[in-house]
C-alpha cells in the first residue's frame, strides 16, 4: 500500500483528499478495540463525489485511515481549535468521544512519530510537490480540501451541521471573489435544499491554514460536506446514494469551475 495516490492534471486547482483512505496496517488494526475497527470516522466515496467534476483538476488522496494519522491535522500536535472539542494527530477517540484503541490510551510519541514519517509526510511530500509543479505553470494555483461528516455530531458540534461548510481561516487563506464565488453557489443550492455557512465551527484544516498564501500565489478552501446529501444513511454500511450525490455534484461542479476562473483571471 502507498501512503498516497496522486492523478496529474494541468488545471491550477488541486483536489486534496486527506480522510478518504480506509488502509489501517494489521499491526496497527490490531490495537484499535470494536469501535475504532468501525473506521466510522472516514469522508466516505469523497473521491467517487467528486470524480470528474472538473477536467484536469489534479488529486492528491490518502490511502490510510485518520485513526493511523491525521494528514490534516498540523504535524506538531497542536489543537486546530483551541478550547473545543476535536481529535488529534493521532486520535485516541473517535467523533463521539468513545476510545478506540484496546488500552484505552492513544499510541506514545514515538510511535506517532513513527506513523508522521510512514505516513503524514508522503502525503504532504505529494501534495506539496504538486503545488509547486502546478505554480510553474499557473500563476495562481488553488488547494481545495475535500471533506465530508456526519451531519450530527454533539461531541464536536450542536445541532445539525449545514450541507456546504466553507472554510478559508477568516479570509486568510483563499482570495475574497473564491469565497464569494463559492458561497454564493452554495447559498443558490438552497432551492435544494441544501444549507451553507461560511467559517462556521469548521474554519480549514491544517492543509488549508498551511498551503494557502495568496500572496504567494497559492490560495486554498476547505469544503466539509454534511454526509446525509450523498449517503443513503449517516450510518454503516455508508451507502453512496446516487441520485442524491447527482444534485449535490451540481454545484460542487460550479464552485470548481468558479475558483478555476477565478484563478485563471488572475494570472
Amino acid at each position: 500500500m502507498t501512503p498516497v495516490k496522486v492523478r496529474q492534471g494541468d488545471a491550477p486547482v488541486i483536489l486534496g483528499q486527506p480522510h478518504g483512505g480506509t488502509f489501517v496496517p494489521e499491526d496497527i488494526f490490531a490495537r484499535l478495540n470494536e469501535t475504532g475497527r468501525a473506521i466510522a470516522d472516514t469522508d466516505w466515496h469523497i473521491d467517487r463525489l467528486y470524480d470528474g467534476l472538473l477536467p484536469g483538476a489534479t488529486v492528491v488522496h490518502a490511502n490510510f485511515h485518520r485513526y493511523v494519522i491525521d494528514a490534516n491535522r498540523d504535524p506538531s500536535g497542536r489543537s486546530l481549535y483551541p478550547g473545543q472539542n476535536t481529535t488529534g494527530l493521532v486520535p485516541g477517540t473517535d467523533f463521539d468521544g468513545r476510545p478506540i484503541w484496546r488500552d484505552g490510551r492513544a499510541p506514545d510519541a514515538a510511535e506517532v512519530e513513527r506513523r508522521r514519517l510512514a505516513f503524514h509526510a508522503p502525503y504532504h511530500a505529494a501534495l506539496a510537490a504538486e503545488v509547486a509543479r502546478l505554480r510553474a505553470i499557473h500563476p495562481v494555483v488553488v488547494v481545495y480540501d475535500c471533506h465530508s461528516i456526519r451531519s450530527v455530531i454533539p461531541f464536536l458540534f450542536e445541532g445539525r451541521l449545514p450541507v456546504f461548510n466553507i472554510g478559508n481561516n477568516a479570509g486568510a487563506t483563499c482570495s475574497a471573489a473564491m469565497l464569494e464565488a463559492v458561497a454564493g453557489i452554495a447559498a443558490a443550492a438552497a432551492r435544494d435544499g441544501l444549507d451553507h455557512v461560511v467559517n462556521g465551527r469548521f474554519r480549514g484544516g491544517w492543509t488549508t491554514r498551511h498551503y494557502g498564501r495568496p500572496e504567494t500565489g497559492v490560495h486554498a478552501l476547505q469544503m466539509e460536506l454534511g454526509q446525509r446529501a450523498y449517503l443513503t444513511d449517516e450510518a454503516a454500511p455508508w451507502t453512496f446514494d446516487a441520485a442524491k450525490a447527482a444534485t449535490l455534484r451540481i454545484h460542487l461542479r460550479d464552485m470548481l469551475t468558479a475558483i478555476e476562473t477565478i484563478a485563471r483571471r488572475a494570472a
